[in-house]
């Protein structure tokens, strides 16, 4: 990319393999609709791309903002360059701050957003034109949409699917402001105004175009999900929602219970029936349920649960992303009992593992938690479609006879799992502690010792299963990059940026129990060093207890903004 030049023409020189476009505005500007059109009009045309949103937790004023990268090359992190900026008010362009610089392209009103660097496009006048000054964010679309190139018909097609509810005059004039906002962004190529070269690579119909809110929610209906209960809290709610959506087509019951204690009670009532619930929340609302956690780790009941970080403490930041929630789920609950925790770090990773997740926590009687995050759960990009042939939803019940004891003694820890109705046999479950067939005990050196040894000895037999560490660059790296969760494809891409021969990445996407290995990655290293969207680097302190490998150098960050690939490849260069 090159600056203004002297005639006035600014230009993007072949940069085709790439492309950050970033559109900013109020919240109520459509910034939201702009992206959900836009991604599926620039996949139609043949780009890969990738999407993110940042918002403020306010229905109205603030400013969101949402990055759309295209490329002929799939592309799946943030980048911090801004190539094209479509701010529809003038706080926009103050709010990005230094992501815009001199080689960014600006397309707005000039005269409102009061900056001489601004390319000027009359979208208020052009929506206005169509009766109602919102229409900009169809404009934009447009524009969009002819400054890459895009036949006009894809943009007619996807604004006719958008507002296909919402009456034939609204798809009237929704669709000829984005025919005219087209007309403008190819009017800017035809007179030089505007030079851009990017190139288009094939149309995969058969791709899918998911975020990770939807790869959690399909990865459940895949695990065999009969039912989501929850209380609404951002970002855990889109899988609630998302589920709810699909409910009579996928046979899933949804309950928006009254508070989070009520949904975690509900989701084991399910369980111990023999039914597959999910309840999904955030980190506030699962302070609420370490009782019903530390229930399930007495009466050995499975349950899933789906955790959206976002930063604390108490409400926090409700809409931004941060991996903070580490220890909550690790310590959560009262005593000591075994869980799994999952960290998906790609859409792809997230469908698979949570699908997992549901045979994990009915095999083993174990609480399962997916741990993902705003950045993560608010994303998304085009991956192939996924292979389900070797899918299977496992149950482990069975029917319990005169003589069963649910709580049988074992060598692996694991009892054969009943539910009531499945023979002749008793379910007994209580929350004090008990014997073998579920009677309260308090044989402090007998039976009740036995329980607790039992239950622990499901640990072992996790972490034989566990999800091996993922080995990303060299074999023979010299310094290793230890991450987890949504740090991974930023990461994957810094790596490839820095481009050194002797760098590797050690991606986890179960976090606990450790995969017994992990200890050999580290100390194959010269150096490790963390990457990490905390404040303390919450894994670090995971690794050396489970370990005893201590990381002393971190590349940490908190602000409420996930890591872009391009501002991590500087601190990794820093680093090296």
């Amino acid at each position: 990319m090159v600056p203004l030049t002297p005639t006035g023409i600014k230009k993007m020189t072949k940069i085709s393999s790439d492309i950050s476009i970033v559109l900013a505005g109020e919240a109520g500007q459509g910034i939201q609709s702009i992206e959900s059109v836009l991604v599926k009009v620039l996949r139609k045309a043949g780009y890969n791309v990738f999407a993110t949103k940042e918002y403020m937790s306010r229905v109205r004023g603030g400013i969101n903002s949402t990055q759309i990268r295209i490329s002929s090359k799939r592309v799946f992190a943030p980048t911090f360059r801004t190539d094209i900026l479509v701010p529809l008010t003038k706080e926009a362009i103050p709010h990005l701050g230094s992501r815009v610089t001199e080689d960014t392209i600006i397309l707005g009103e000039k005269a409102t957003l009061g900056d001489e660097r601004v390319l000027d496009v009359p979208f208020t006048k052009t929506a206005s034109e169509f009766g109602n000054p919102l229409f900009a964010s169809s404009v934009a679309i447009g524009l969009i949409s002819g400054i890459l190139n895009v036949k006009a018909e894809i943009v007619e097609a996807q604004m006719q699917k958008l507002f296909s509810k919402k009456g034939d005059e609204v798809i009237h004039k929704n669709s000829g402001a984005a025919a005219r906002g087209h007309e403008i962004g190819r009017q800017l190529i035809m007179d030089k105004k505007l030079l851009i070269e990017a190139d288009q690579g094939e149309s995969f119909d058969t791709e899918l175009l998911l975020s990770g809110t939807e790869a959690v929610s399909f990865g459940a209906i895949a695990g065999g999900c009969d039912a989501v209960f929850a209380y609404p809290m951002t970002p855990g709610s889109g899988v609630f929602t998302t589920l709810a959506g699909f409910s009579h087509q996928a046979g899933i019951i949804v309950e928006q219970v009254e508070d989070e204690i009520g949904a975690i009670n509900m989701a084991l009532g399910a369980w111990y029936a023999g039914g597959r619930p999910l309840v999904t929340t955030s980190g506030g609302g699962f302070a609420l349920m370490t009782e019903g956690l530390s229930l399930a780790g007495m009466t050995e009941t499975p349950f899933v649960l789906h955790l959206a970080q976002r930063p604390g403490p108490a409400t926090g930041l409700p809409t931004r992303t941060e991996q903070g929630d580490l220890n909550l789920v690790r310590y959560a609950g009262h005593g000591v009992f075994p869980r799994i925790i999952l960290a998906p770090g790609t859409t792809t990773q997230a469908f698979y593992l949570t699908q997992k997740a549901f045979n994990l926590a009915a095999k083993y009687q174990v609480p399962v938690i997916v741990l993902t995050d705003q950045y993560f759960t608010d994303t998304y990009y085009n991956i192939p479609d996924f292979d389900l042939s070797g899918l299977a939803v496992e149950n482990h019940i069975v029917d319990a006879q005169d003589d069963y004891k649910r709580y049988a003694l074992t060598s692996s820890g694991i009892s054969a799992r009943g539910v009531p109705g499945n023979g002749p046999g008793r379910i007994c479950a209580d929350s004090d502690e008990h014997d073998e067939e579920g009677r309260i005990t308090e044989d402090l050196n007998g039976i009740s010792l036995k329980m607790k040894e039992k239950r622990l000895r499901k640990l072992a037999r996790v972490q034989e299963v566990a999800e091996s560490p993922e080995l990303y660059g060299s074999s023979k790296y010299k310094k290793l990059f230890v991450a987890w969760g949504s740090v991974y494809q930023a990461l994957k891409e810094a790596l490839d940026m820095c481009g050194c021969e002797d760098i590797g990445m050690l991606h986890f996407s179960q976090v606990y129990p450790v995969h017994p290995k992990a200890r050999e990655y580290l100390d194959s290293a010269e150096k490790v060093i963390a990457v990490e969207n905390n404040q303390t680097g919450q894994f670090c302190s995971l690794l050396r207890d489970e370990t005893g490998f201590e990381i002393t150098e971190k590349i940490l960050k908190y602000n409420g903004y996930a890591f872009a690939s391009d501002e991590l490849a500087e601190k990794i260069k820093g680093v090296l």
